[in-house]
């Protein structure tokens, strides 16, 4: 088990992350994993991926944003901006020297777009969505929830995951709005899979299709899982995530 780190961001934050180094012998891109809202480096799609690199000599960083996990921060203060700019510290902190392979579950998927656009062509290798969820803070808020958080409120949903609600706060919305990336050409043009649930209850798969479209780049492939819920972390999803991450790197 590779031991947690802290790095200390440009805000003075101790941003928690994971990092494993890639065999000497080995090219490729460096992986790193974005998880999805309110979640953090400890789910079972990210410590699969983390395993996988450590079985096959791939550097790997995981991450938790402020305000999540065990970095420092208060959740409520977080920002679609404010995170993107974390990533990018952690990637120069630990992979300034290899292009990357960006790999992001649900709002991670919109952060992986965001962190792409901003990092040189050269050091964007591939980036793999996981029931991407760009742009949610404008298609899945209702127009009372958007009236709500323009005036300063936050707004709570059912959790089914937990029996706490799940919060939007205003900063969060706001900064949302401001940076979608649909119903435009995304200036992006390396390799990219999007993988999707069409069970998913909480992002419509057709976002995948939308993003799809938008791509500028050539090589998109989207898998749509059937039975596929919106976590995809049975078994047999999270070996379709590794076999997906397998064909977009050198082979080991």
């Amino acid at each position: 088990m590779t031991a947690t780190r802290f790095h200390t961001s440009a805000q003075g934050r101790k941003l928690a992350c994971r990092y494993r180094e890639g065999a000497k012998d080995l090219d490729g891109p460096a992986i790193v994993f974005l998880p999805g809202y309110m979640s953090d480096m400890t789910g079972s799609k990210a410590q699969a991926v983390f395993e996988w690199a450590g079985r096959n000599g791939r550097a790997c960083l995981l991450l938790d944003y402020s305000g999540c996990g065990e970095s420092e921060g208060d959740f409520a203060e977080g920002t679609l901006s404010a995170w993107r700019d974390e990533v990018l510290e952690l990637i120069e902190a630990h992979c300034s020297d290899t292009p990357v392979l960006l790999i992001g579950s649900s709002m991670g998927g919109w952060l992986m777009l965001l962190v792409a656009l901003a990092l040189p062509p050269e050091r964007r290798a591939g980036l793999i969505g996981i029931a991407a969820a760009p742009d949610f803070t404008d298609w899945g808020r209702k127009p009372a929830d958007k009236a709500r958080l323009a005036a300063g409120e936050t707004v709570h949903d059912p959790n089914p995951y937990g029996p706490e609600p799940t919060p939007m706060h205003p900063l969060f919305w706001a900064d949302g709005q401001a940076n979608r990336v649909l119903d435009e050409e995304i200036p992006i043009d390396c390799p990219v899979r999007l993988i999707h649930g069409q069970l998913d209850r909480d992002v419509p798969w057709d976002v995948s299709l939308r993003l799809m479209t938008d791509l500028r780049a050539s090589d998109v492939r989207f898998t749509l899982i059937k039975d596929g819920d919106h976590r995809l972390s049975r078994p047999r999803d999270i070996a379709l995530l590794l076999r997906t991450i397998s064909g977009m790197s050198p082979a080991t």
